[in-house]
């Protein structure tokens, strides 16, 4: 399906029918990151309308020389929310880039969010300024990597806390495929003068008191976890959760908890 918005066409797909619920992924992948962690979940429920968007320069969604920074991508998926489910109340699901946007949505329109999960979020947009750990492989599977294209098995090396091959079939599905067809060029322009918003994104008019899940790996070398301690005032309602054996993929390091906790926040929601 596609939004416009301005001369863009935003490319997005939605699955089921009921509340809805955004789902913004991270840089460079695209919206198949969020379906292949989510969706296995949803598709145990009903009474949901999951909303998956590719952002400018990723999947099916083309940039625009007028995305200059970061604020710029927020008004982007503000108005794409406003044109999807106009006047709505939505739940709010953002992985790493896309949890920084997510914070920039809690920021802005956050009265309309009944609900709200980061996974691996970008807390500290400035890379130079994070805290994070060295990276660190705990279950290296050199049979895979040796079956898998060097530079991919180079990448997945890079990445991953944890290895096998239902992990590395789901990274390069959910994951690889969309870095793959990404917009390097716009993209890195984007991080190299804009990445940051203007603002601060935590510094918010009253607090965030809806029910919120934090998800983070402790191995995570890209975003790193101590950083997100600081927002939790902002949020009463977070369960917050530090996972061993688990990098900026949680999600796929982790399956079996990570489908835990996610069905605990939809229980805390349903039950508010």
């Amino acid at each position: 399906m596609e939004c416009k918005i301005k001369d863009l066409s935003i490319n997005y797909e939605i699955i089921g029918q009921g509340k809805p619920v955004i789902m913004i992924h991270g840089y460079y992948p695209d919206h198949r990151l969020m379906a292949g962690c989510m969706e296995p979940i949803f598709a145990k429920k009903t009474g949901y309308k999951r909303i998956y968007i590719d952002l400018p320069g990723m999947g099916k969604t083309k940039a625009a020389d007028w995305i200059i920074n970061s604020d710029v991508m927020l008004e982007i998926v503000m108005a794409f929310i406003q044109k999807v489910i106009p006047g709505e109340r939505f739940l709010l699901v953002g992985q790493s880039y896309g949890g920084y946007l997510s914070r920039g949505i809690i920021y802005k329109m956050g009265s309309l969010v009944d609900g709200l999960f980061l996974l691996c979020p970008c807390v500290v947009a400035d890379s130079t300024k994070r805290t994070t750990p060295a990276h660190i492989v705990l279950k290296r599977d050199d049979a895979l990597l040796s079956q898998i294209d060097l530079s991919d098995a180079e990448e997945f090396n890079a990445m991953q806390v944890v290895q096998s091959k239902r992990i590395w079939e789901r990274y390069s599905d959910e994951i690889l495929a969309g870095v793959k067809i990404a917009d390097d060029k716009f993209l890195s322009q984007l991080q190299r003068t804009g990445y940051e918003f203007s603002f601060n994104v935590d510094t918010l008019a009253e607090r965030f008191n809806k029910p919120t899940l934090m998800l983070l790996g402790l191995q995570d070398a890209t975003v790193g976890n101590k950083d997100a301690w600081n927002m939790l005032d902002n949020y009463p309602r977070a369960a917050f959760a530090v996972l061993d054996r688990a990098g900026h993929n949680l999600q796929l390091e982790q399956e079996a908890v990570f489908n835990c906790l996610v069905n605990e926040w939809l229980t805390r929601i349903e039950e508010a």
